[in-house]
């Protein structure tokens, strides 16, 4: 079973401290993310003559002879690709000073590859360990159990006063932000079914460009360029099949957590707060007689 997370009242936060479930964000988590919104969320449909059907969606890549195997249902018999159809292209990637995102600023590295360059994700008590200290406090508090009946060491107290709490505290690398532009790419045979696969788009976020897309539990925020760029070549009277094909353009704000499969330094790192420092006093140069000394005046009556 579970461990028992309601003595906290939050009892998500200490659950997810606990599984340390993290999960990464790098290029294919965002390129997940803007083909689900794509796919999903968007859900482009148009009227074909087997009736009103979703428009298939292909991500572009140069595998194009494992593509057409996978793929057979989107091609006719002589290998022409069937219209309706959207493609999604990854057309460049920047790494812009000015759009840094939440965290900005050089991360300090000064403090080692380890340490250095990372951010708090979450923080809870360590409770055997803050544990620990209440009962050392009673026992100098009230002495031994033993020795002083009707005293307990594990007595309830409050450890604000003396601060003696225990927290353990998680850290990931810092995410580092990168912008990262789409082409999404419609082709149709006919004008109708070219309106009705744009419009949703030209609609999207009212007068407002901008929208999120999610995954794996991050959320990145996209913008739709203002242009969507048409290349018809109904003005031309060659043999070429009648192709309708528009454009638009989307611009990610990601963001990517270390680095990947490459990555060297740990991927979460844990650590316990100080809680009470002490110095040694050398008892044999002062003079001082030992505490725990049975024949000492400490013990004597």
């Amino acid at each position: 079973m579970p461990p028992d997370y309601s003595y906290t009242g939050i009892p998500d936060a200490n659950r997810v401290i606990d599984e340390v479930m993290v999960e990464p964000s790098n290029l294919e988590t965002i390129d997940h993310a803007f083909h689900d919104f794509v796919n999903d969320e968007m859900d482009v449909r148009t009227g074909t003559n087997k009736g009103w059907k979703k428009v298939p969606l292909i991500w572009a890549s140069p595998e194009r002879a494992f593509f057409t195997k996978a793929k057979k249902e989107l091609y006719d018999l002589d290998g022409t690709l069937i219209y309706p159809i959207m493609s999604i292209e990854r057309t460049s990637m920047s790494k812009d000073l000015a759009k840094k995102g939440t965290f900005y600023g050089a991360p300090p590295f000064m403090l080692g590859p380890k340490h250095g360059g990372r951010i708090m994700m979450g923080r809870r008590i360590v409770r055997d360990k803050t544990n620990n200290f209440a009962v050392a406090d009673n026992i100098k508090k009230f002495g031994n159990v033993s020795r002083t009946p009707g005293r307990q060491a594990y007595y309830p107290k409050t450890n604000k006063k003396d601060r003696k709490v225990v927290t353990e505290t998680l850290y990931i690398p810092q995410p580092t932000y990168i912008t990262i532009n789409y082409t999404v790419t419609f082709n149709s045979n006919y004008q109708q079914q070219m309106n009705q696969m744009v419009q949703p788009f030209t609609t999207l976020g009212g007068h407002i460009n901008s929208f999120l897309i999610t995954r794996a539990g991050h959320s990145y925020e996209a913008f739709m360029k203002t242009d969507l760029t048409q290349k018809n070549n109904i003005n031309s009277y060659k043999e070429e099949e009648r192709n309708y094909q528009t454009q638009i353009v989307f611009e990610v704000l990601g963001y990517v957590i270390g680095e990947g499969e490459n990555q060297r330094r740990k991927k979460i790192v844990r650590r316990e707060n100080a809680v009470e420092v002490k110095i040694p006093r050398e008892r044999v140069i002062y003079g001082d007689t030992q505490e725990f000394d049975p024949s000492s005046d400490f013990y004597r009556d």
